[in-house]
């Protein structure tokens, strides 16, 4: 809690006029001050966001206005004034001039009247600053004041000569260039012509015959774009020819420039002489030119960007041909208008008491200083001291508020910075640093109580505890600022303090409890542990506390907050008010480390740590790398990944081909790698294949993750040693051998240059022929040749080879050459339509003929037209009988029979011709009525009429299927009614079809027969699902039972 006295009462502004200075500062503390004359002071005077800069503008400007901007910031919003050469210009009497915001508009221009240096103020209620000064000028080019032809200049070959241009009026910057004889042809500068930007003469170093001519002299206004031409000037040729002489510098820079800091510095340099003479350059100094320094125009021209001052100095130019040399020199020296160093900033400052502001600038040459109150002049007397850049003013006063400007300037250039000055004056007040209601200490600690009134001049302050004012002892300090410190605290130092402050403005006080509490205590820890990748585990914290305290836990993670919201895949606090437990959840290897447990309260902090060591699997292994390598085996080394935590006890080397499937373990010298090698030579290798190879780490906890994979290394080549396999063969035409096997896969071809070699005879004979097959993928070879007899038997084998020898042969196989086809026709052929889908086709075995017989092959078609109808059917043995299914009913087709053997076909017999049965009828019996007595079961239905497209109907089937046995029993009949014996204690389903010599017809809906002994009045239906795993009445799915 706080209060504010204040002794007097407020006035009105009148009486501020008949008041004393101290009356004043009370009236300002009073009417309405207060909410600045505090800590928290806001500047409100104005500052510059835009000050205005120099315009050169084209006398003939089209829009005839020029704006120059400047603006400023402040509350109340600024407002302007504008000077020009030092008066203020009167702008509610000047009708081309007025203000938009704060910049000024001039319309109208005119160069005598508006020409000159600008200067912006700006100011509200806390006074006014001046901005930096600019000016406005005006860019122009007259014509020459001569137009008649100028008078010609005479010169022998040889002789130098100068044209001078004869610059006419203007402001400006100029460029020059020289028309010879017309436009378009300009004089092109090289080391003989040279046209000086700075006078516009043009210099011919060595008169030759094309030189003669007119040259007239074109200035341009870069400004205004203005351009005018001077009069012809006519170089004639006299006669004669000059001599060689030594050079004559005729264009040089001047003895002493001054060149302002970042500018751009040309200096020029041009000499008459025969020969044409040479230019270069140097520095007095002798000291080197830097890398930013170029030559323009045959070295006419030096340029030095950005100017700094090392570059300031003595340069000399060197002319120079073999008739002698020349030289001139300039000192170059180093100018800059001021910059700031070090300005002032805002200040708010107690009333008596004393201000000190410096400022500083560089500059060459060095600034001075001068300082300005609202735009005017600070003179330095009694109280305010100047000194270089330091303002002092000492017991300030109210009359010292105002906007200060720091002045450097020197003849190169002015510059301002701006600050404020607030003088306050307040009683004493609390109402922004009041005491906490309560506070809270230790017992034995030290606790500080502060007293911050805000008050202008600063207040003199007492403490109390309840309403005896406290002294200092060996455990109570009072600092001078008016902080209360009370060491070793007990418990009778509980109670209410109260801070009262005081200033010749008033008085003000403010009140706080302090409450002593017992110390906290850690009673259980975390404590250091080793824990394995994926496990969880909880860390405690907890304490015992004053119930008075309001206690919070935090957790910290190798120095970082640990942040449960994001972290909640993790971590979680558990545990109650004392308690501040850690969950960690699926711990990871980044888990591991130092974490920390602070315990906050009000009046102390508190923390306790633990070491969690994570063991995982080791890191992935690195630079893994091919030592050596041979056709079977690779040596290998490698670098140790990290352990994380668990000495590695082994390597397992894996390896990839193009022709596995993934990484595969392989065999290893020595077969069991320890933790300790770094290097294995891997086995049992494929030659001339491309491998890489990968080393995987494992600890007591398990595998790690596999290393990079090494660079990808070829096996050496050797002879293959794997052999093809499945050599056999047989079959192909006529005077044929045919023999295949396995090709080798090609990881085991061991090189290039791979083939298969195929080696025969004939049963009981010793000479082998050979042939060579060099194409790899190749799994066959044909042998022709008439002499071969049918169906002979060959020995085979067939081995391999590459370009570096020949390898294993396969095992010896009997592989029999080409057989002839059947030479005979089968005989008696016969067909009989079985169905509306089948013909039953009969034949006669062949008799004994010298080719072999595998079998027997039927054709069918429909029409000798329609070759896509073809069917066929093979039988392979000695069967003499096949049904063929799947036909059309009602249809004619044409047969035939053929013998064949590994050799195809042989002839066909003559064909013969059958007509498929007509379909049987595709209705069901309807209008099914049944009638039980006893177990007894009468079923009667309505005939099928067949229609004339239909095979005629020949009786029906009754299916009956028993759930109990799983089974369908058929009942033939050629009635439309039937009785049945009935089990009492199984269920049934019954469906009724029509026959005809089309086979089946469709079967009825469905009877569904509960059993007897649950016997009830049943109907017609459908689904069957009751019976078991899906059973179904279609009619591909019956089997039948031919009685």
């Amino acid at each position: 809690m706080s209060q504010t006295h204040l002794d007097e009462n407020p006035i009105n502004s009148q009486q501020l006029k008949m008041t004393l200075p101290w009356k004043q500062i009370l009236l300002l503390s009073i009417t309405g001050c207060l909410t600045v004359c505090t800590q928290d002071v806001i500047f409100q005077g104005p500052k510059w966001r835009t000050e205005p800069t120099g315009l050169i503008l084209p006398i003939n400007s089209p829009d005839k206005e020029a704006i120059i901007t400047c603006e400023a910031e402040g509350t109340p919003p600024p407002q302007y004034r504008w000077s020009l050469n030092g008066t203020v210009i009167d702008l509610g009497n000047d009708y081309r001039r007025h203000l938009s915001g704060g910049s000024l508009i001039i319309t109208k221009l005119d160069k005598d009247q508006d020409s000159g240096l600008y200067q912006c103020t700006a100011f509200n209620t806390w006074g006014s600053i001046i901005s930096r000064k600019a000016s406005l000028q005006f860019a122009y080019l007259d014509n020459f004041k001569t137009q008649t032809t100028r008078s010609a200049v005479n010169v022998r070959e040889g002789q130098g000569v100068v044209l001078l241009c004869g610059l006419p009026a203007h402001s400006g910057e100029l460029t020059f260039a020289w028309i010879f004889n017309e436009l378009p042809y300009y004089v092109q500068q090289d080391s003989r012509r040279f046209i000086s930007q700075e006078t516009g003469s043009l210099y011919i170093a060595k008169v030759e015959p094309s030189d003669v001519g007119n040259y007239t002299c074109v200035v341009n206004n870069t400004i205004s774009k203005e351009k005018v031409l001077s009069s012809p000037t006519p170089l004639v040729r006299r006669d004669g020819v000059m001599g060689e002489y030594e050079p004559k510098i005729e264009v040089h820079f001047p003895d002493s420039l001054q060149a302002a800091k970042e500018s751009l510095v040309k200096l020029e340099c041009f000499a008459l002489g025969n020969p044409v003479p040479e230019i270069s350059w140097r520095r007095t100094s002798g000291v080197p030119f830097p890398s930013k320094i170029k030559m323009r125009n045959s070295n006419a021209i030096l340029e030095i960007p950005n100017f700094q001052q090392e570059d300031a100095g003595t340069y000399e130019c060197m002319a120079e041909n073999r008739r002698g040399k020349n030289a001139a020199r300039g000192r170059v020296t180093f100018h800059a208008k001021p910059q700031w160093l070090q300005t002032m900033a805002d200040t708010a400052l107690s009333i008596e008491e004393n201000l000190f502001w410096e400022c500083k600038a560089n500059g060459k040459p060095k600034p001075s200083y001068s300082w300005l109150k609202n735009g005017e002049l600070v003179i330095a007397e009694g109280r305010v001291q100047i000194e270089n850049g330091v303002l002092s003013i000492t017991v300030l006063n109210t009359s010292d508020t105002g906007m200060y400007q720091c002045v450097a300037e020197n003849k190169h250039g002015i510059i301002y910075s701006s600050a404020q000055l607030m003088v306050l004056a307040s009683p004493p007040s609390f109402s922004k640093s009041p005491l906490r209601a309560l506070l809270k200490a230790r017992l034995g600690s030290e606790v500080t109580l502060e007293c911050k009134p805000q008050a202008s001049p600063p207040a003199i302050s007492l403490w109390k505890k309840g309403n005896e004012i406290l002294q200092r002892n060996e455990r109570i300090t009072l600092l001078p600022n008016g902080t209360l410190k009370i060491a070793n605290l007990t418990r009778q130092d509980t109670g209410s303090y109260t801070c009262v402050a005081k200033n010749h403005f008033g008085t003000a006080s403010t009140t706080g409890r302090l409450l002593i509490t017992e110390p906290t205590r850690i009673t259980m820890r975390p404590t250091n542990m080793e824990i394995i990748v994926g496990e969880s585990i909880v860390l405690p914290c907890q304490i015992a506390c004053d119930p008075a305290l309001e206690v919070s836990f935090s957790w910290a993670f190798n120095g970082q907050l640990i942040n449960f919201q994001q972290d909640s895949d993790h971590y979680e606090r558990v545990g109650g008010s004392i308690s501040g437990d850690l969950m960690i959840r699926n711990i990871q290897l980044n888990h591991g480390g130092k974490y920390v447990c602070t315990i906050d309260t009000e009046v102390e902090s508190l923390s306790t740590s633990a070491i969690l060591v994570v063991k995982g699997p080791p890191g992935p292994p690195d630079k893994v790398s091919v030592e050596e390598i041979t056709d079977s085996t690779a040596q290998l080394s490698w670098s140790p990944g990290r352990d994380n935590g668990s000495p590695i006890i082994g390597y397992i080397i894996q390896a990839r081909t193009p022709f596995t499937v993934g990484w595969q373990a392989v065999d290893t010298v020595p077969e069991v790698i320890n933790g300790n090698m770094l290097t294995a030579t891997v086995s049992g290798l494929n030659a001339w294949v491309e491998y890489e190879f990968r080393v995987v780490a494992r600890n007591i906890v398990g595998l790690g993750e596999p290393s990079p994979p090494s660079a990808k290394t070829r096996t050496e080549d050797t002879i293959p040693d794997t052999a093809p396999t499945d050599v056999g063969g047989g079959g192909g035409t006529k005077s044929e051998l045919v023999i295949t096997w396995e090709p080798v896969p090609e990881e085991l071809q061991n090189g290039e240059g791979f083939g298969y070699i195929i080696a025969f005879r004939p049963v009981g004979t010793v000479t082998w022929t050979r042939a060579i097959i060099s194409t790899t993928g190749v799994s066959r070879y044909v042998f022709r040749n008439d002499t071969i007899p049918p169906f002979a038997p060959f020995d085979v084998k067939v081995g391999a080879f590459n370009h570096r020898g020949e390898g294993p042969f396969s095992s010896i196989t009997t592989v029999y050459s080409a057989e002839e086809v059947p030479g005979v026709a089968p005989k008696s052929i016969r067909a009989r339509n079985v169905s509306a889908a089948q013909i039953e086709v009969i034949w006669e075995a062949l008799p004994a003929i010298s080719e072999r017989v595998l079998g027997y092959e039927v054709v069918y078609w429909e029409d000798d037209t329609k070759p896509d109808t073809i069917g066929k059917m093979r039988i392979s043995g000695n069967y003499t009988l096949v049904n063929i299914t799947g036909l059309r009913a009602n249809t004619v087709y044409y047969l035939s029979v053929a013998a064949f053997n590994t050799a195809g076909p042989g002839p066909q017999s003559a064909p013969i011709n059958a007509t498929t049965k007509k379909p049987p009828p595709d209705r069901a019996p309807l209008n099914v009525q049944w009638t039980m007595t006893g177990s007894t079961l009468t079923l009667q239905w309505d005939p099928v009429v067949p229609m004339e497209t239909e095979s005629k109907v020949t009786g029906y089937l009754v299916l009956l299927k028993r759930h109990r046995y799983n089974d369908i029993s058929t009942i033939p009949t050629n009635k439309t009614t039937i009785e049945l014996s009935l089990s009492p204690n199984d269920n049934y389903l019954i469906q009724i079809k029509a026959c005809s010599d089309g086979g089946e017809g469709v079967g009825s809906e469905p009877i569904h027969i509960h059993k007897l002994s649950e016997f009830s009045p049943v109907v017609l239906d459908s689904e069957c699902s009751l019976f078991g795993s899906g059973w179904s009445l279609s009619e591909d799915l019956i089997i039948r039972k031919h009685i």
